[in-house]
């Protein structure tokens, strides 16, 4: 896939919130809480147009039973995608909208997304700098695959300075 960076869109809160309630319906009582997180949930930021929604729930083992179900609404069912115990669904093909990170309620993911997030709202310099480096990499890699492997080291330096800055 190609990389598509876009400027800021207040809209990305409006899809979010429009996807709880899609979720809310389907999942009901599983539900613990929703996130926004991602670029698209940190004003000011640029990013993929896609927004990344994290869903905790109570057994994640449950969701599985929901498959057929997310499928028929336009998600993608990719399983855990690499991260044993989570549950991935992306929507929109190739011209994705939305990711949703399903997580069990004490999965060790979710402190670092959430860190990060916030981490990135409170330090408007770090937003600046990590824009930029993302709108170099986008300018040197056309496929989505390559741009976040030469992204990776970048975030996870920065996911440390944001847990150093949340534990202090």
């Amino acid at each position: 896939m190609k990389v598509r960076l876009s400027e800021y869109d207040r809209n990305w809160i409006r899809m979010y919130e429009e996807e709880v309630n899609i979720f809310c319906k389907i999942f009901g009582d599983e539900i613990i809480k929703f996130e926004h997180f991602g670029s698209t949930s940190v004003p000011n930021m640029k990013a993929k147009p896609v927004v990344d929604m994290m869903c905790l729930v109570k057994d994640i083992k449950t969701i599985d039973l929901f498959n057929e179900q997310m499928e028929q609404l336009g998600y993608d069912v990719a399983g855990e995608w690499g991260i044993p115990g989570r549950r991935l669904f992306r929507k929109g093909g190739n011209d994705r909208t939305h990711h949703i990170h399903v997580y069990q309620e004490n999965h060790p993911q979710i402190k670092r997304h959430l860190v990060f997030r916030d981490y990135l709202r409170t330090h408007p310099d770090e937003v600046e700098r990590y824009t930029c480096f993302k709108q170099r990499l986008a300018d040197q890699y056309d496929d989505t695959a390559l741009y976040s492997k030469a992204k990776k080291p970048f975030i996870q330096e920065m996911e440390q300075r944001a847990l150093n800055w949340f534990d202090n």
